[in-house]
């Protein structure tokens, strides 16, 4: 691990919850930010109760989705509805950089710890909220998560084959993708300028807004007055373009034909060569205008090939392809694996677990997982009297009547 990370001497209070908000500070305290999570004891973060958990086993600290959101964080449990918890809150944020939170519009106001309740103790903050559809508009007060963001979003009504119901992204895809990583660049431009100008700055990031940006080519199309809908594995360009079955059970290869050379290559390497000069195959144009019948030839040629086999040779011929691998393939990839992609982590109650790296690597400061997930108020203690300089009797009997713990 570097001596110094790139955002070391920064920290954040974070009051985030469930999967944008977390996945947003992840990186920041992989990076050397003190996050700080502010739960609590009464209403835990919804993920700490959500499969998989370790063993089959539920528990508030062995949620192995927390665990993944949560690396390199610091726990503190505080009642924010009780004011002695307020005021606690209220002097982490006076000695943190960053505020953020992904509430429901008003709710921090209600706690005590909106934008102008902050300022009065941090004048230079950096305030990040993350409402669902924004602080105004007809539908400011709508609640939902990343399955209803992305139904919002158009995103749910573009995925699905033709003539078929929607089928969704299998996840919720705005939890992990664009609002999380939207909110970490403008947290970091507003750092930037801050360390500039001296002066923080308000962050309004509406999840809505963010992951339209994730169907951008329909918007436009939609804008031109050109049809828009669900289309399966089809492609504008490519032909073939899609998921074609192997040997074997629910085996698959991705395959994507974008020029007459790959097609060329293709034909080759299924033992088809002549279809490089068939009547409506010979040309890009006429082979996206027979998709069904192409598909349907590719089909049955690869059913019969081993999925590995399969995309190792038409990779070696110069088509794009790979094999459609499932969370357990994907832990044993040997690229990843290669890579140091995964990360096993002595997490205090779930043991050694399997963490994800972080995705990009800075030559000149890279970040770490600097340790597992926090058991829920693990620093509490540590953060009240060490930080914030309670005093140790005090926080006992805070602790004791239930304010912090």
């Amino acid at each position: 691990m570097p001596s110094r990370l790139p955002l070391d001497g920064i920290r954040v209070a974070d009051f985030t919850w469930v999967g944008a908000g977390p996945f947003l500070t992840k990186p920041l305290a992989d990076h050397g930010a003190d996050v700080i999570k502010i739960e609590s004891r009464t209403r835990t973060d919804p993920i700490r109760s959500m499969a998989p958990f370790r063993d089959g086993s539920p528990g508030t600290d062995r949620s192995g989705y927390f665990a993944n959101r949560n690396t390199s964080k610091r726990s503190v449990c505080l009642d924010l509805k009780d004011p002695r918890g307020r005021d606690l809150a209220l002097e982490l944020i006076a000695r943190s950089d960053v505020v953020a939170n992904n509430f429901t519009p008003g709710t921090m106001d209600r706690l005590g710890l909106g934008y102008q309740d902050v300022l009065e103790v941090r004048p230079d903050v950096v305030y990040l909220d993350m409402p669902m559809q924004g602080n105004a508009g007809p539908h400011r007060d709508f609640r939902g998560y990343g399955l209803t963001i992305a139904a919002a979003g158009g995103l749910l009504g573009l995925t699905g084959h033709i003539g078929r119901p929607p089928v969704g992204t299998g996840t919720n895809y705005p939890d992990h993708v664009p609002n999380p990583l939207h909110a970490a660049v403008a947290v970091l431009a507003a750092l930037r300028r801050r360390r500039r100008t001296g002066e923080g700055q308000y962050i309004e990031l509406a999840q809505l807004e963010s992951t339209v940006n994730v169907v951008g080519p329909a918007l436009l199309a939609a804008a031109a007055g050109l049809p828009t809908g669900r289309s399966g594995n089809e492609d504008t360009v490519a032909a073939p373009h899609g998921v074609y079955p192997c040997a074997g059970e629910d085996r698959w290869c991705a395959v994507s034909v974008t020029t007459d050379d790959q097609w060329t290559a293709l034909t080759e390497t299924l033992g088809h060569p002549e279809w490089a000069s068939r009547p409506g195959f010979a040309t890009a144009e006429g082979r996206r205008a027979a998709r069904q019948e192409l598909d349907a030839a590719v089909a049955s040629a690869t059913a019969a090939r081993p999925a590995d086999e399969l995309a190792e040779a038409l990779t070696a011929a110069g088509v794009p392809a790979a094999v459609v691998s499932d969370a357990g393939q994907v832990l044993a990839d040997p690229q990843l694996n290669a890579r140091g992609h995964w990360v096993v982590l002595d997490h205090p109650e779930m043991g050694p677990s399997v963490y994800d790296n972080i995705p990009y690597r800075l030559s000149a400061t890279p970040g770490a997982l600097r340790g597992p997930a926090p058991l829920l108020g693990a620093d509490t203690r540590a953060v009240c009297v060490g930080l914030l300089g309670l005093d140790p009797d005090t926080y006992e009997h805070l602790a004791e009547e239930g304010v912090v713990g």
